[in-house]
């Protein structure tokens, strides 16, 4: 999971989305973690759980990143206030969760959903929109 963030982190640019999908212990995290540390983070990017959206400037990384973990809101109010779509101007949004915003999801989003096998390895399913066509799969 870390690699593929690594080799997302080669073609991303400000105003995509990435959205994360699959459940817990699946490698959401690690895969933002990965996209992050190849972004220029070079500490351990912390699980936005509990803050909801953990946001990343320049100079630690490259562009500006959003990282949001929908986990714990089902009241769409709340999915609402945390503005973002303000943070599309000129960021990366990474949302882990995005089943919590519903119909919702912005079309020009990369989906990306992991399952976890039976003997620990992971299976990824991507839905690549019109937007990411000529920068998927990275290399």
């Amino acid at each position: 999971m870390r690699a593929l963030g690594a080799g997302i982190a080669e073609v991303v640019r400000a105003g995509d989305v990435i959205a994360l999908r699959g459940g817990l212990g699946a490698g959401k995290t690690t895969l933002a973690r990965g996209l992050l540390h190849a972004l220029g983070l070079v500490e351990e990017a912390p699980s936005p759980s509990f803050a909801l959206v953990q946001p990343y400037d320049p100079p630690i990384v490259r562009l500006p990143v959003a990282h949001v973990d929908l986990y714990r809101l089902e009241d769409d109010a709340d999915i609402r206030e945390l503005g973002l779509d303000d943070y599309m101007i000129d960021s990366l949004v990474i949302i882990e969760w995005p089943e919590r915003i519903g119909d919702r999801l912005w079309d020009h989003a990369l989906c990306l959903s992991i399952a976890v096998a039976d003997d620990g390895s992971r299976c990824l399913t991507a839905q690549v929109p019109d937007a990411w066509r000529d920068r998927w799969p990275p290399r």
